[in-house]
């Protein structure tokens, strides 16, 4: 699982991890991305970025309806996206509480310009959404220019809410900046009770480096924070986080972000530390 010359990637995702998530209910997914000390950002001046995007993660663009017919040059595929509004609220409405304990602001990442209905009703609900919280300020940017301002402007953004597709594409640019997709964690939420959550790091597998020792851990153990945190135990979760960047400050580093440390060495630094 994770090889693409083994099983397909398209094989894996529908049969495993989108199945995971639609019948867990597992319908918000939360990425951080942020400077982490001791790894250069790609970025000729970061500032700093500190940007959580939250992303609906059970429909969307990546719904199942649609179908393929006809053969040839006549073929057609036809893909439906799928929105609806107690999912899209949803979404919004933890943005909204997350960006109250940060720093007061949420983008909404659309396309209201190009994608003639789901995206004006994204707006549509968005704004709805925005007048249930007040004291936090909103943005509306479209997603060719949110993600290039990722890249020119990562400062500005705060919390970031976005479509199942949206989201997707936005939190491998904020991996990007950060340094490595290596270090990314990601967290699967369940919000009724029903079922467990599911954390996992961003990167997937990597079958070209297997066996070799060299995988980051910071995404992993990143995530284990993120798991952390949503069981109320944030003391811990602070914790390992300012363990895990007094690791790479002090420049223990795997090869992805740019150092010659084994992910065994890696790893080692934060359990030792994080006995002191």
């Amino acid at each position: 699982m994770g090889d693409a010359s083994k099983v397909p990637d398209h094989i894996s995702l529908w049969g495993l991890l989108l199945k995971i998530r639609k019948e867990f209910q597992l319908e918000i997914n939360v990425r951080p991305a942020k400077v982490f000390s001791g790894i250069s950002s790609p970025l000729t001046d970061p500032k700093d970025f500190d940007i959580v995007v939250v992303r609906e993660n059970s429909e969307g663009e990546y719904s199942s309806v649609g179908g393929r017919m006809y053969q040839g040059d006549d073929e057609i595929a036809i893909q439906n996206n799928v929105f609806s509004k107690r999912a899209t609220r949803q979404a919004m409405e933890h943005a909204f509480r997350l960006a109250g304990t940060r720093r007061g602001h949420v983008t909404s990442a659309t396309k209201s310009n190009g994608i003639f209905h789901s995206m004006p009703f994204w707006d549509e609900v968005f704004k709805e959404t925005a007048d249930g919280f007040e004291g936090i300020e909103t943005a509306s940017r479209h997603i060719d220019a949110l993600a290039a301002s990722f890249v020119t402007h990562p400062e500005r953004y705060d919390v970031v809410v976005a479509s199942n597709l949206f989201g997707d594409i936005l939190t491998d640019v904020g991996a990007a900046i950060m340094g490595s997709i290596g270090i990314a964690p990601s967290a699967n939420l369940n919000l009724n009770g029903r079922h467990p959550s599911m954390f996992e790091p961003v990167h997937g597998s990597a079958p070209d480096i297997v066996g070799r020792g060299i995988a980051n851990p910071i995404g992993q153990i990143w995530t284990a924070k993120m798991l952390l945190d949503h069981h109320g135990e944030e003391e811990m979760g602070r914790l390992l986080l300012e363990t895990m960047e007094s690791v790479t400050a002090d420049g223990f580093l795997t090869p992805d972000i740019g150092g010659t440390n084994t992910m065994d060495e890696v790893t080692e630094q934060i359990i030792g530390r994080l006995e002191k």
